[in-house]
């Protein structure tokens, strides 16, 4: 086992974020064969990405989960997780970012801005991540350096400053060191510097000014140099460009081609110039359970703050990683936590790991700062926060989003229900966009996920991982229901029941009104009543029931069952009878009064709405446009990019099903899509 000792300041805690195919993995993989944590380089093409371990990202040539490993660099450890870039796995990149101080975003050469990257860029902005870009792929034909810096202002609204550029077939620019550098050796591994030659540097003069102008904002002195005409030093200029990516303010872009070998270890020199360590983040902000709001420090010797990011199967045990924010974790320790249900419990991290990917190393304990394996707890969930007994905190939990996609599932035979129900009990704790339902309806389980996709490689697991075979049914789309105008009900419950074999009257008047909200707004619940007879109250029992009975009138509307979207439940008005008023007497009314209204407000069914991007050959581009307003898709924008066409829309998901398959047909194999869900609206 190894006791882990290291200086926080020469430490990283980076992620790999990117849309799917820009190159993301392939990357990491340069990155960790030359900080010297792999002795070859595996490619996605061929399978063997060090990475990517599961066999579904083998098979498909995806990644499919966060990874995490570390490499050294210039006396810094860098630790590292490489996540997915396809849409239906974002709730990786979600508690990625949650956990991480800063992230490198890899761009297409060709195509530059994508959706995902969009997607991956706001759950940066969420945490205030500070980030550099790489811009990858630049020896493909159509490839375009400064267009990619456009749609970075355009789409990200973000301020990228060049600290490399494209030169020739082999080379980058550094523009800080004023040298040209060259790739050599088999893997890259070997880098020619050299001073940038003059008719070179003469044609980057306005991309080192850019610079000089980025980096003066954040140095007076600097500024002053500049003005005068003055060039800076290069550790200046480092500084003056560090304290402005710190503040989240520019962005330091890198070029190159990550399977040519090139311009890869001068992006990990800015991870290390640039990026922050953990003693350099805002600190973590923690409620005690009064609510007391506190920020932690990053001290190991005060009491244990630690947040589970992921659960993860490991050789059919169960695991946890966890991000330490303070404190100290040894094996064997006893940790508490307070569940998102409310209840504290108590277990013990009988052992940590340091990962690499798919392979474990045995630590004696965790510091600040830390991302580790931790195994043996039973009960800790995506969420929680371990602390030492006696010394609970919350810190800010992890968002999941709700699925919009489900598949009727069962057993290929009765005798496997047991062990069906077993596997996705352990495949939802791993993943929270992962939901096991059933149809009140129908009686059938539904398997619901965030797409296609997403359901797909869940089924191959359950297959290899488990050898459970199971039938499905056809896709079903998740729906919501709201309303079109405003509604209101009044109703009198009144009945009698047995209680203990004694006869008890309930009895309970209430008028409230539903009002549709703008799209996105969510649910509101107005619990401020006029109380009859005059001076009568609710106690807090009554008033809980009152809360709760509107809650889960809220989860079923009148059309499809579907949970109720954007709509306001206010109870106006309450008429109290004594000892008949009973909590379930105001239950029943409640949802008496809510059907009748929503039976009468006119409500309408919500579809998820994708926003679709499909990237085809530029000859095929006339007929896809075609398919897609047949899918009565509202097309928002096209463009033609070399040889080939781009085109942006908006499509609700259940006339996207099986689009996969009709796009290769139509386009010889050539075309692909993304998508990414936007909202629940009218389609």
């Amino acid at each position: 086992m190894t006791r882990t000792s290291f200086d926080l300041s020469r430490y990283r805690n980076i992620g790999i974020v990117a849309h799917v195919d820009a190159g993301k993995t392939t990357i990491t993989e340069r990155l960790l064969f030359y900080g010297g944590a792999s002795h070859k380089i595996g490619e996605v093409h061929d399978g063997e990405a060090h990475m990517d371990y599961l066999e579904e990202e083998r098979a498909h040539g995806i990644t499919i989960t966060a990874a995490a490993t570390r490499m050294s660099w210039r006396d810094h450890t860098i630790q590292l997780l490489d996540t997915p870039g396809h849409v239906d796995f974002t709730i990786e990149v979600e508690r990625s970012m949650r956990v991480l101080d800063g992230c490198v975003v890899v761009l297409d050469g060709v195509r530059g801005v994508e959706p995902q990257t969009e997607t991956v860029w706001r759950q940066r902005s969420k945490f205030h991540l500070p980030a550099l870009f790489f811009i990858n792929k630049l020896d493909r034909p159509g490839a375009d350096y400064q267009q990619a810096l456009a749609s970075i202002r355009k789409r990200l609204e973000a301020e990228p400053v060049p600290v490399t550029l494209p030169v020739g077939e082999d080379g980058v620019v550094h523009l800080i060191d004023r040298t040209l550098l060259r790739f050599a050796g088999e893997q890259g591994e070997e880098v020619i510097s050299e001073p940038c030659p003059e008719d070179v540097w003469e044609g980057l003069s306005e991309a080192r000014e850019s610079l000089l102008l980025a980096a003066a904002e954040f140095d007076e002195s600097l500024a002053e140099l500049v003005l005068n005409d003055q060039p800076p030093s290069a550790e200046m200029l480092r500084a003056a460009l560090r304290k402005g990516v710190l503040e989240g303010r520019i962005f330091p872009v890198f070029a190159g081609s990550a399977l040519r070998n090139r311009g890869v270890q001068p992006l990990l020199d800015g991870v290390v110039e640039f990026l922050p360590s953990p003693t350099e983040t805002p600190p973590a902000t923690a409620l005690t359970p009064e609510g007391e709001s506190l920020q932690l420090s990053m001290s190991a010797k005060e009491s244990l703050a630690a947040l589970a990011f992921k659960v993860q199967l490991w050789d059919g045990r169960r695991h946890v990683f966890l991000r330490i924010y303070r404190g100290t974790l040894n094996a064997g320790d006893k940790v508490a936590f307070i569940n998102s249900e409310g209840k504290t419990r108590e277990e013990h991290a009988a052992r940590l790991f340091e990962v690499d990917a798919g392979k474990r190393k045995r630590l004696d304990s965790a510091q600040p700062g830390q991302i580790v394996l931790v195994a043996g707890l039973r009960f800790a969930a995506t969420g929680d926060t371990l602390c030492q007994p006696g010394h609970l905190l919350l810190l800010e939990r992890i968002d999941a989003r709700a699925p919009v996609l489900a598949l009727a599932i069962e057993p290929a035979s009765n005798e496997e229900e047991e062990k069906m129900l077993e596997v996705l009990d352990k495949l939802q704790q791993e993943d929270p966009t992962l939901k096991l339902e059933e149809d009140e309806e129908t009686g059938q389980r539904l398997l619901k996920g965030m797409g296609e996709l997403h359901l797909k490689m869940v089924l191959e697991r359950m297959e290899r991982e488990f050898q459970l075979h199971v039938r499905v049914g056809k896709p079903r789309v998740a729906l919501r229901e709201t309303l079109t105008r405003a509604c209101a009900a009044d109703s009198l419950i009144e009945r009698e029941v047995e209680i203990n074999r004694k006869p008890v009257s309930l009895k309970a008047r209430l008028r409230l009104a539903i009002e549709p909200l703008t799209r996105g707004s969510g649910n509101r619940i107005i619990l401020e009543p006029r109380l009859l007879p005059d001076g009568a109250s609710l106690n807090d029992e009554q008033r809980n029931a009152l809360a709760k009975a509107a809650r889960e009138l809220l989860q079923s509307g009148p059309l499809e069952g579907a949970p109720m979207e954007d709509a306001a439940l206010s109870v106006e008005e309450v008429e109290l009878f004594g000892p008949a008023s009973t909590p379930d007497a105001l239950r029943s009314a409640l949802f008496k009064a809510g059907r009748q209204a929503l039976e009468d407000g006119a409500v309408t069914v919500l579809r998820p709405i994708m926003l679709l991007e499909t990237v085809v050959p530029a000859e095929n581009i006339g007929g896809v446009l075609g398919d897609l307003q047949s899918r009565q898709a509202m097309i928002l924008a096209t463009e033609t990019l070399g040889d080939t066409g781009v085109i942006r829309c908006e499509a609700a998901l259940d006339r996207l099903l099986g689009y996969a398959t009709e796009l290769r047909g139509m386009t010889r194999g050539l075309g692909q899509f993304s998508m990414e869900f936007l909202r629940f609206d009218q389609g």
